[in-house]
């Protein structure tokens, strides 16, 4: 319960930190289609540090497996999809569009276990 409340803290202040910096530190410095693309890892980086926090509080009322997998899930969502879209927008190294899929299938596979769970338990 506890670790998932921290995670998505934690991936809440880098959100902040990230968008900030992409609005004021790479404006001008990267073209805009990489500047949307940024802005894009920001917000799914943000909805899902509150699925994580989501998760934290459903981890207090159901012991169950389903919880703990969509956590790690969601975690690795932000990583593969938001990370990789975060590198893309700097680097603008096309290939790594390719792993950004990835973190999305981690993202709705989370959302998925998070729906059963509830239904199941809650």
């Amino acid at each position: 319960m506890k670790l998932f409340i921290i995670l998505g803290a934690i991936n809440g202040f880098i959100a902040v930190a990230l968008g900030a910096f992409g609005a004021h530190g790479l404006e001008g410095k990267i073209p805009d289609k990489y500047l949307e693309t940024w802005q894009t890892a920001v917000q799914y980086q943000m909805f899902h540090a509150v699925g994580l926090l989501v998760i934290g509080l459903l981890a207090g009322k159901i012991s169950s497996p389903l919880i703990n997998w969509s956590g790690w899930l969601m975690l690795i969502g932000i990583i593969l999809f938001s990370g990789s879209l975060f590198v893309l927008s700097v680097t603008q190294i096309k290939m790594l569009g390719a792993i950004t899929p990835l973190g999305g299938v981690s993202f709705l596979a989370a959302w998925v276990l998070m729906i059963i769970a509830a239904y199941k338990y809650l």
